[in-house]
């Protein structure tokens, strides 16, 4: 009997020690493969980066028509839109997206017969937000706009959905 005791705890020293060199194996993979992970990550933020600069002036020009095509605020049009030159980059925590966020001034003007034309604020330039949105091969924008809030107060208005990953201040 004491053999097979014997033999029964030599096994079961045999499967734990079988079950912990692969656990410290994996362990040890994971940590080699973590800086790996984030160099390839850090490489796609900066070539996502370069290719919103190279993009943004027709980004821009897309960014006002569509815009300006879903019709808000209501009974006003888009007249002008001056683009901050710094851009905020953020991650959408649900899809890991990234985001460009750039500080905008919008003019607008009354619509004839929209309800609008006696109000004397219609003429205020108003302070938003433009986003972009990278859809994982390149940059396109829905025309979504964030109304009295910059590009910073934005990631933080939404912060449970968004991080911020990077800010690019162009230079004075």
């Amino acid at each position: 009997m004491s053999d097979l005791v014997s033999n029964v705890l030599g096994l079961t020293i045999a499967i734990f020690a079988v079950i912990g060199v692969t656990v410290l194996a994996a362990i040890v993979a994971m940590m080699a493969i973590r800086p790996i992970r984030e160099r390839r990550q850090a490489d796609r933020l900066a070539r996502c980066c370069r290719d919103f600069h190279r993009q943004r002036e027709q980004l821009e020009a897309k960014f006002i028509q569509r815009a300006a095509a879903t019709g808000k605020p209501r009974g006003l049009r888009w007249l002008d839109v001056d683009f901050d030159d710094d851009v905020f980059y953020a991650r959408d925590r649900r899809n890991g997206r990234l985001k460009a966020l750039v500080a905008i001034e919008v003019a607008f003007e009354a619509i004839e017969g929209g309800g609008m034309e006696e109000v004397e604020a219609v003429s205020n330039i108003r302070a938003a937000t433009a986003e972009f949105l990278h859809d994982g091969t390149r940059w396109i924008t829905e025309g979504r706009v964030y109304f009295n809030l910059l590009p910073d107060a934005t990631v933080k208005y939404l912060a449970s959905d968004l991080e911020l990953v990077a800010e690019d201040h162009a230079s004075s």
